[in-house]
């Protein structure tokens, strides 16, 4: 009944992924979402809250709420930024230093398993497909 529905075909597959990455964050305490922006942070300390829901293409409402459990974890700091004190800079803390390595393995062990099981070309392709589907209804 759905074979032709893009809506109902990428939420099973988004569901599906979620549970990959849930597993592979669990042991750390955290989500998906908040595993890929405490990961995004550790890559760039610094960033400004605006420019991580870029990033990450989630508003910043979103971006607020997961921040709030980082940093009741004791993963991020918040630092005022510019004069006007609105902006808000993004810190790992030395905790979440110590698990970089280890979110990143985690990850990147999802990713190898989704290649093998799918082929590492179908497997770029379709990261890309979706990468421009999603860019083209931006």
């Amino acid at each position: 009944m759905f074979d032709q529905c893009l809506y109902f075909n990428t939420s099973a597959l988004a569901r599906r992924l979620d549970k990959e990455w849930s597993d592979a964050f669990a042991p750390f305490g955290l989500t998906p979402s908040q595993a890929f922006m405490l990961r995004a942070l550790l890559d760039r300390p610094g960033l400004l809250q605006r420019e991580l829901s870029d990033a990450l293409s989630i508003s910043r409402s979103t971006a607020t709420r997961a921040l709030d459990h980082l940093e009741a974890k004791g993963h991020v700091e918040r630092h005022k930024a510019g004069s006007d004190g609105r902006e808000v800079a993004l810190f790992p803390t030395p905790q979440a230093m110590k698990i970089k390595a280890a979110l990143n393995e985690a990850s990147g062990a999802v990713t190898a398993r989704l290649k093998k099981v799918l082929g590492a070309q179908h497997f770029t392709d379709t990261v890309s497909q979706i990468k421009g589907v999603r860019s083209a209804l931006e």
